[in-house]
This record gives C-alpha cells, sequence and structure tokens, in this order.
C-alpha cells in the first residue's frame, strides 16, 4: 500500500482545503464543536449541506449518474479528512451514506427520480427504522409487520433508538412481511412518510441529556407498496448491503487525532496542581501518545481498507475492525477530556443546544462545558452500529477463523 497522495490528488487536497478555508462559516464551525452529539442539529447540519449541495459536493460519495462528483475512493476520504481537520459538521448520513446507496441500487427507476433529488436538496430528511425494543443486536427478531393489502401495507409495530425521529420526514425501515423458517427470511424494506396518519415519536432522553433518539409508534400506518425497495423478503439482505455501505471507507481517524490534538493544546493551560500545566505531566503525555499511536493505527487500518476499495475489491469483515477501534478510541479521548478539566469538566447543562446565543454560559470554558455531556454521549458509541461484543464476534470468526 502506497500511502503518498500523487500530484493530482495533492491538488485535490489543496482545492478542497481553500474551499473549507473561504466556504466554511463560522457560525456554523462554532456550532459544531459545541455540539456533544455524532449528529448535529439540523440548523448546522442542513444549512452546511446546501453550502456543499451548491458546489456539486454533498453526494460527495455517490456516482456522477445519480447526482455526485464521481470521486475516486481516496478523494472521498481526503474530503473526509479535511472536513474533519477543518472542523466542519458531521453530513446527514442517515440520507446520503445509508438509503441513498440503497435506493440507487435496488430502488425502481421512479424511486431513483424522486427520493435521490430530495436527498440533496434537503427536501427529505431521513430517519432509520432498524432496532425495536428486544430487536437490537438480534436484529433479524423484528416483529414490526406490515400486511398486504391490495396496493398498500398495513404498518404495525414500533421502532426505538431511532435518531432524529422528531425531526425527519421520511423512514427506511425493515419490517416483517411474512413469517418463514428462517427469521431473517420474510423482512422487507419500506420507505415510509412520518406525515402519515398512525406515525407517533416520543423522545427518549440520553444520559447527557440529549433528545437525539425517540421510540418510533407504527399504527395502523399504510404504505404504499410502490415504496417498497426491492422485492418482498429481500429487506434483510438490503439491510446487510447498507450495513456494509455505512462501515466500508470509514473515516474515523483523522476526526479522533483531531479532537486528540484539541485536547493537547488545552492541556498547557489547565493547572495540575503542582505549580505547572497538565502538559508537564508526564502521565498525560503518556496517555496523549498512547492515544495518538491508536489513532495513527486505525488510520492505516482505514487507509488499507481505503486502498482494497480503490481497486473493487469489497472492503469485508476488517471493518468490523475499524468500528471497534474507533469506538473505544472515541470513549478514551471523551474520558480524557473529563481528567484534563477536573472539577469543571463536570457541569451537565439542561439547556440544548450548546451553541449560539441562547447557550447556557460554561462555568469555566466552552470546552470544558462539553465534556461531561460528550463523554456522557459516547458511551453509546460501543452500542450503536453494532455492539463491541458483536464486532469482536464478527472478527473472531471471519478475520481470524476462531
Amino acid at each position: 500500500m502506497d500511502i503518498a497522495l500523487s500530484p493530482e490528488e495533492t491538488a485535490f487536497r489543496d482545492e478542497v482545503r481553500a474551499f473549507l478555508a473561504t466556504h466554511l462559516p463560522p457560525a456554523i464551525r462554532a456550532g459544531a464543536a459545541a455540539s456533544p452529539s455524532v449528529f448535529v442539529e439540523p440548523d448546522i447540519g442542513q444549512a452546511w449541506n446546501a453550502v456543499l449541495d451548491a458546489k456539486g459536493w454533498l453526494g460527495y460519495q455517490w456516482p456522477e449518474e445519480h447526482g455526485g462528483p464521481g470521486w475516486s475512493p481516496v478523494q472521498r476520504y481526503l474530503f473526509e479528512k479535511e472536513c474533519a481537520l477543518a472542523g466542519a459538521p458531521n453530513l446527514t448520513v442517515l440520507g446520503l451514506k445509508l438509503v441513498a446507496p440503497v435506493i440507487w441500487t435496488f430502488g425502481t427507476a421512479e424511486q431513483k427520480a424522486f427520493f435521490l433529488p430530495r436527498i440533496l436538496s434537503g427536501q427529505d430528511y431521513w430517519c432509520q427504522g432498524f432496532s425495536e425494543p428486544g430487536s437490537g443486536s438480534d436484529l433479524a427478531s423484528l416483529q414490526c409487520r406490515a400486511a398486504l393489502d391490495g396496493e398498500k401495507y398495513v404498518v404495525n409495530g414500533s421502532k426505538i433508538w431511532t435518531t432524529h425521529a422528531h425531526h425527519a420526514n421520511r423512514m427506511f425501515a425493515l419490517v416483517r412481511t411474512e413469517n418463514g423458517s428462517r427469521k431473517q427470511a420474510g423482512i422487507s424494506f419500506l420507505l415510509i412518510d412520518m406525515n402519515h396518519p398512525g406515525v407517533t415519536v416520543r423522545p427518549i432522553l440520553t444520559l447527557a441529556g440529549d433528545h437525539e433518539v425517540n421510540q418510533v409508534f407504527l399504527e395502523d400506518v399504510e404504505v404504499p407498496v410502490s415504496d417498497r425497495v426491492g422485492e418482498e423478503g429481500a429487506g434483510w439482505a438490503i439491510a446487510k448491503f447498507l450495513l456494509e455501505n455505512e462501515r466500508g471507507g470509514s473515516c474515523h481517524a483523522p476526526k479522533l487525532l483531531y479532537d486528540l490534538d484539541l485536547l493537547a493544546a488545552a492541556a498547557k493551560d489547565e493547572p495540575n496542581g503542582l505549580g505547572g500545566t497538565m502538559a508537564d505531566d508526564p502521565h498525560w503525555r503518556r496517555r496523549v501518545a498512547q492515544a495518538r499511536l491508536e489513532g495513527q493505527a486505525l488510520e492505516m487500518i482505514e487507509l488499507k481498507i481505503l486502498a482494497d476499495i480503490a481497486k473493487a475489491r469489497a472492503p469485508g469483515p476488517q471493518t468490523s475492525l475499524t468500528k471497534l477501534l474507533a469506538s473505544n478510541l472515541r470513549q478514551t479521548i471523551d474520558l480524557m477530556a473529563v481528567d484534563l478539566y477536573g472539577a469543571a469538566g463536570l457541569q451537565l447543562d439542561a439547556e440544548r443546544p450548546l451553541y449560539g446565543d441562547d447557550a447556557p454560559p460554561p462555568l469555566h470554558s466552552r470546552a470544558a462545558q462539553l465534556a461531561a455531556p460528550r463523554y456522557l454521549n459516547s458511551r453509546a458509541w460501543t452500542i450503536f452500529g453494532g455492539t463491541n461484543e458483536v464486532q469482536a464476534g464478527i472478527i473472531a470468526k471471519t478475520v481470524l477463523g476462531l
């Protein structure tokens, strides 16, 4: 694997860097920096999406025939890395990276023509209806049912941990359309209008006090057959495609290393109680060095997977390794922030958001104010997208052959 950039790739990186320097509004950058959640609020996220859409870069992972710039895997990684280093907010991944590839791969011509432009324009904001009470890690045991009635399905059941369902007007969901001998059989993939009668969204507040997840109740919700993606019963295969696409070509390391660099810089101003600063403390420096080595190792794994994707190879089960390592390192860095700021890092405001004119004032600094909510929020990293235990099982079986 050659990690040196070609002249063309260097020129592309510089173009992205220059664009971010001039087109990333300070207010959006500040809002992203003061968001403890992985998912930024729509007022920030959608505003940044609009800037990128005007440039033609919003669907940067999309092929040209569906409205994307047609970038190579290396260009996509460079774009994500430069966005992370510039402090840009995370993009609305549920629509752009999860459901859009499903639609252009398995959808009808009518579905592609209708939904894909609306994702880019921001007209449709998506949430994911996969997990259910009792069906999280064992997703195939889901019980939300969709009964065929003429040219529509009647859906009954509930979904839980549904991120940003309170903002979304669309949900892509796995539903059971038939009871088969295998629990993976009889699952279909539906696109559900959240404004349909019978859809109820109930908020769930996280440990940090953030409202980002919800439980969604579906009671006799009617969904046209034309809003089913793929054949009836093909939902499990489509879901596997979606999850592999979600993890393939990940770019966690640059953001993690960026956050670690911010902590290391902040340590120069935080007293260590011995007349110096935390940056002078050898134990702190060892923790920073250990985390940096882990981040750099993760980046090498991500680049190796990227090299495989660039050669048209499937990312494979190694993506479980990047998910596992990134989740653990995210929690390590957020714990370091709490330790760095000490008592000042325990501020936990009930108000949200923590940016803008109405944000609660920090007792010490904005970074210290974010330490506790970020630490609590990142507890979910080792659960969402596949728990650490599930990822370890996949690695043991498919990578190590145990």
